[in-house]
C-alpha cells in the first residue's frame, strides 16, 4: 500500500506541472477557438529563459519565473497581433497550418542559437529530497519520498493555477474573457473590446506556457525539440478534461500524471506515454466530451 501511495503522490506532482501547461492551450482554444500547435515551443522558450538567466547571472531559478512569464506574455501578444489575428474565424485547419509553421520556425531558431545539446538547471537549492509523513484514513501515517524539484514545481503550479482561476473569476478583465468565451456577439453588445481580449488571452496562454517551461526545467533536461511532446500531452489533457474547460485542464493534467506514473511502474519508462494515450482513447470512446464536459460557444 505504501508503494501505491508513493506512486499517487509522484503522479500528482508531475500532473500539476502538466496542468499549468495545458491551461494555457485550453484558454486560447476556449476563447478564440484557435488550436495552437506551437504551444509546446512556447513552453520550450520559457524553459530556456530560466536556464539562461540562471546560467548567465546565477539568479535563483524560482525567481526566473518573474522573467519568463512577462517575457512570453508580451511575445504572445506580438504573435497574436502579427499572425493569429489573421486566422481567427477561419477554418480550424488554417490555424493549425499557421501555428505548425510557427513551431518549426521556433525550433529551428532555437537549434541555431543553442544547438541540440541537452541542458539542465543545476542549483544547490534543488538538490535532495524531502520525506514527509502523510496520514491517510484507514492506513495511518505513511512516509513518502519526494524530490525537491518536483515538490517545488508542484507547489508553484498550484499557486499559478489558483491565481489564473481567481483572475478569470473575480477581475473585470477575467470576466470579459469568460464572457467572450461564452458568446463573442453578446460580449461585443455589452461593450467588450473582443479584439483586445483575444490579444490578452493569447498573451496569457503564452505566459502559462512559459511558467510550465520554467517549472519543467527544474525537473528535467531541456532541448530545442522538447515542445512537440509537450504539445501532444497538452492536447491529451484538454481532451481528457473537456475542450475549453479550464477546471478540466487542471483535472486532466493530474489524471495524465497518474497514468504516466503507473504506466512507467508496471511496464517501462519508455512505454509510459502509451498508457496515457490509451487512456485518451478510452475517454474518447466512453465520454467524447471529456471528464468535465466541453465548453461551447
Amino acid at each position: 500500500m505504501r508503494l501505491h501511495v508513493q506512486l499517487v503522490v509522484s503522479g500528482l506532482l508531475q500532473g500539476g506541472v502538466y496542468a499549468v501547461i495545458a491551461l494555457g492551450l485550453t484558454l486560447v482554444f476556449g476563447v478564440m477557438r484557435v488550436i495552437n500547435v506551437a504551444h509546446g515551443e512556447l513552453v520550450m522558450l520559457g524553459a530556456y529563459t530560466t536556464f539562461w538567466v540562471f546560467a548567465l547571472w546565477q539568479v535563483n531559478p524560482l525567481l526566473t519565473l518573474l522573467v519568463s512569464i512577462p517575457l512570453l506574455f508580451f511575445l504572445g501578444m506580438v504573435i497574436e497581433r502579427l499572425l493569429i489575428a489573421r486566422v481567427v474565424d477561419q477554418p480550424e485547419v488554417t490555424a493549425l497550418l499557421l501555428t505548425f509553421g510557427l513551431s518549426i520556425f521556433l525550433v529551428g531558431t532555437a537549434l541555431n542559437l543553442w544547438s541540440a545539446d541537452f541542458r539542465s538547471v543545476e542549483s544547490p537549492m534543488l538538490a535532495g529530497s524531502v520525506m514527509p509523513w502523510l496520514w491517510l484514513p484507514g492506513l495511518g501515517w505513511l512516509q513518502v519520498f519526494i524530490p525537491k524539484p518536483r515538490l517545488i514545481s508542484f507547489l508553484l503550479s498550484l499557486l499559478i493555477t489558483g491565481t489564473v482561476f481567481a483572475f478569470l473569476k473575480y477581475t473585470r478583465t477575467g470576466k470579459a474573457i469568460r464572457a467572450t468565451a461564452q458568446s463573442r456577439e453578446v460580449a461585443m453588445a455589452c461593450g467588450i473590446n473582443v479584439r483586445r481580449i483575444y490579444t490578452l488571452t493569447f498573451g496569457l496562454g503564452a505566459a502559462l506556457a512559459a511558467a510550465g517551461g520554467s517549472l519543467i526545467s527544474l525537473m528535467l533536461a531541456i532541448f530545442p525539440e522538447m515542445g512537440a511532446v509537450l504539445t501532444l500531452k497538452s492536447f491529451c489533457i484538454i481532451v481528457l478534461g473537456g475542450m475549453g474547460n479550464y477546471a478540466g485542464a487542471f483535472f486532466g493534467g493530474l489524471v495524465l500524471g497518474l497514468a504516466e506514473t503507473y504506466g512507467a511502474f508496471y511496464t517501462t519508462p519508455q512505454l509510459q506515454e502509451a498508457f496515457a494515450y490509451l487512456l485518451l482513447i478510452l475517454i474518447l470512446l466512453l465520454k467524447p466530451s471529456g471528464l468535465l464536459g466541453v465548453v461551447r460557444q
